[in-house]
């Protein structure tokens, strides 16, 4: 299977309409190991919440998998996965799947069974990533996540429910959080990284499937850093060279936001900005949203529900330089009896999706 052409994208993009969701974990889950694992999946707390999502309006979400699950309970996972999208399908949202994905703040490499309670007052303190940095800088376990792609794409390849395949969250992350800051895990992680971007879309386009790939691009400036370059790093310029659908992450203020549209619609095809609103970082729902259904980017904020990652509060570095951080959330929408944060946002939500 070949990378499609502008014209089946843009077909696509018309046949989906304006996708507008969210990046969801349930509220009682600190990562997306805590999520998928059989002992703590929760269906019943997934269907109140996209309850919830479906009344705001939201008809897509987007979701990581965790390759540590599949390696010890295959067929566990992949029945949890169906109840799920059916889930989904019942409160008539579309799925992003994530397989991979870098992001390991906590600094541990993936675990099973009980997760680490989340470290107080610290953003996504316990995020674990997919397949795992060790797994990540280690091409003789490559092998095995092969196998994974392979049978994550193979099964719901023609599955309806599934809208579009995001192949890797923010390849060459290396970050972890800390209450002091960011620190740098291992530089040396990126070339490894980058490989293995390439190869899962190898992986995933011999599978031949009837959804879209991408991989967003999601090296930018931000409101502490307004000089990076958008999307210029080399694995930002290979996933939007790679992708059918072009995605990237826009955590910007409006001005820095409409450039980095600017460089994303150079490549023609649909958008979607697969990440986006953090209030303290001046990336606004009001500003923004009626932006993304303007110009049909499908667009994904980060978070739905106030919970156990504690993302409604900033990254540490914009916390540890903020005294009135805690005055308002920075993501999430909902807190957790399904209340808006800002009644306001939630109306915005609900006027642009025409819902009554």
């Amino acid at each position: 299977m070949q990378k499609w052409s502008e014209q089946e994208a843009w077909q696509w993009q018309e046949q989906q309409g304006w996708l507008r969701g969210f990046n969801y974990l349930p509220r009682t889950a600190v990562n997306w190991t805590e999520m998928w694992q059989a002992e703590t999946f929760d269906p019943d707390v997934i269907e109140q919440e996209l309850a919830w999502a479906n009344e705001v309006g939201y008809n897509t979400l987007r979701t990581n998998l965790p390759f540590i699950v599949w390696q010890v309970d295959r067929a566990g996972l992949h029945q949890r996965i169906e109840r799920f999208l059916g889930i989904c399908k019942r409160h008539q949202i579309k799925v992003m799947m994530t397989p991979m994905d870098d992001c390991g703040f906590s600094g541990d490499h993936p675990y099973l069974g009980p997760q680490k309670a989340p470290v107080p007052e610290l953003h996504n303190s316990q995020a674990a990533a997919s397949p795992g940095r060790n797994v990540v800088m280690d091409k003789s376990q490559w092998g095995e996540v092969e196998a994974y792609i392979r049978d994550i794409i193979s099964t719901y390849k023609n599955d309806s429910r599934i809208v579009i395949w995001d192949l890797y969250n923010e390849p060459t992350n290396r970050m972890i959080f800390t209450t002091s800051g960011e620190l740098p895990f291992d530089e040396a992680m990126e070339s490894y990284s980058h490989e293995l971007m390439e190869k899962s879309f190898e992986w995933a386009r011999e599978e031949n499937p009837s959804q879209p790939l991408t991989v967003g691009a999601w090296h930018a400036p931000s409101i502490l850093d307004r000089t990076l370059p958008i999307f210029e790093h080399p694995t930002d310029r290979k996933a939007m060279e790679l992708s059918d659908i072009i995605t990237f992450h826009a955590y910007l203020p409006l001005d820095l936001f409409s450039k980095a549209v600017e460089v994303v619609a150079a490549y023609n095809r649909p958008m979607m900005c697969t990440e986006w609103l953090a209030r303290h970082a001046e990336s606004h729902l009001h500003e923004q949203l009626p932006i993304f259904k303007q110009k049909m980017i499908g667009c994904y904020q980060w978070g739905l529900v106030k919970g156990k990652t504690q993302t409604h509060l900033p990254w540490p570095e914009i916390k540890n330089n903020d005294t009135n951080y805690s005055d308002r959330w920075f993501h999430d929408l909902l807190d957790e009896e399904g209340q808006p944060y800002d009644q306001s946002e939630v109306q915005l939500i609900k006027t642009l999706a025409e819902v009554d």
